[in-house]
């Protein structure tokens, strides 16, 4: 009985010596950065500022560029049909040739119209000789007239044979020149220079002039090409008057997945909108320096502004984009990060028109968005300049 009183008094006093103990291990531990060895080691570094890559936004002249999609039509174009009927004799080039003005591409039996050249020729002869004659006999008529040994009737007839045989002559020309001609379409011939399509029908075939004529083969011009494109009608009135105001407009055309840049200049827009769309037709035109340049091609065609205009550019890098809006950060003087929305323009060589939302002389980060938050203090260091930033694809 004595011993569990005699435990019952130890518990109280155990855990009174306890709590004492704990109460001066924590006020030792309070008094310990009191000492200045230890605190200056309990004094740890701050960590340095994050870096960040800015670029200092000015406003620089630049040409803006609006890109359209479009496709290549041919100048000139034509299909080749015979203008005379018979046997194709010859087929004179091969498969896709590149031709030249005037160059013989096929030829239909000559003969009969040789033959009726030389009918011609003959009838020709013929009614000049009778000519001669019938003017012979007037002038007798006339002297026969002027000593009165013939009534003035007789002068009148010889006359009027002399017209006739006369007007004889220019039909039997016109004659000639149309069997001339047949003769000459018997040898069909490029009419400009350009690329031929196959021979859609070969020697031996006979053909059929006439409204009903076959396509014989296709021609296309390839020293030049058009680009189709519609423009819608805010950058037409733009095109438009500026060009008036400060010249030609300067165009380009690139392919799908090629680097070649073909320069050219606007030939025409449409005379009216489609106002289905609300675009008008424009086509320019371009020189195919390289023989590259085939109708039908997609393009990508880029119409320039005539002159170029003040503005602030911002890489395409450094914009982020927050649901539907745009937005960059921006360090001010105290090397601290904010948040501002920007509205842009057209894109220009890597980079975007600055519309609003920011100024020459701002400071904006060009990498690592991700890493930062607005408020956050860094380290700004001038980007380098890109080589390919100046010279980047449309």
């Amino acid at each position: 009985m004595n011993d569990q009183v005699d435990k019952g008094m130890r518990r109280p006093l155990l855990v009174t010596a306890v709590i004492a103990l704990l109460a001066a291990a924590g006020f030792y531990y309070a008094l310990a950065p009191l000492d200045g060895h230890s605190a200056d080691s309990g004094s740890a570094a701050a960590p340095p500022a994050t870096r960040a890559e800015i670029t200092l936004l000015k406003r620089q002249p630049v040409r803006l560029w609006t890109h359209f999609s479009g496709r290549l039509t041919a100048v000139d174009s034509a299909e080749i049909k015979p203008r005379v009927s018979g046997e194709i004799q010859q087929v004179l080039f091969e498969d896709g040739q590149l031709v030249k003005q005037g160059e013989l591409l096929f030829v239909i039996d000559p003969r009969p119209y040789a033959a009726a050249v030389q009918q011609a020729e003959a009838q020709l002869s013929s009614t000049r000789s009778r000519t001669t004659l019938a003017r012979d006999e007037l002038e007798r008529a006339r002297k026969l007239v002027e000593r009165k040994l013939v009534s003035k009737s007789i002068y009148d007839t010889a006359n009027n044979e002399f017209r006739i045989a006369n007007a004889s002559i220019k039909e039997a020309e016109s004659a000639l020149v149309t069997a001339k001609l047949e003769l000459d379409y018997a040898h069909i011939k490029a009419p400009f220079d350009g690329r031929i399509s196959r021979a859609e029908l070969t020697e031996g075939n006979i053909v059929e002039a006439g409204g009903s004529a076959p396509v014989l083969a296709t021609l296309v011009a390839n020293q030049q090409l058009y680009a189709e494109f519609n423009v819608d009608e805010q950058t037409y009135l733009r095109s438009v008057r500026q060009q008036t105001a400060s010249g030609q407009m300067p165009v380009e055309l690139t392919l799908a997945d090629d680097e070649q840049v073909y320069r050219g200049k606007i030939h025409a827009f449409d005379n009216q909108l489609d106002i289905s769309t609300g675009t008008i037709r424009a086509r320019a035109i371009f020189d195919n320096t390289d023989g590259v340049l085939t109708p039908g091609m997609y393009a990508n065609v880029h119409l320039g502004a005539p002159r170029e205009t003040q503005v602030i550019l911002v890489p395409s890098k450094a914009i982020g984009t927050n649901q539907d809006k745009k937005f960059v950060y921006v360090v001010d003087q105290a090397n601290t990060v904010s948040y501002r929305e920007v509205h842009l323009g057209q894109h220009h060589r890597g980079q975007r028109v600055v519309e609003s939302g920011l100024q020459a002389g701002d400071r904006v980060v060009v990498n690592g968005l991700s890493h930062l938050r607005p408020g956050m203090a860094v380290e700004p260091i001038i980007a380098a300049t890109s080589a390919g930033q100046e010279t980047a694809a449309y």
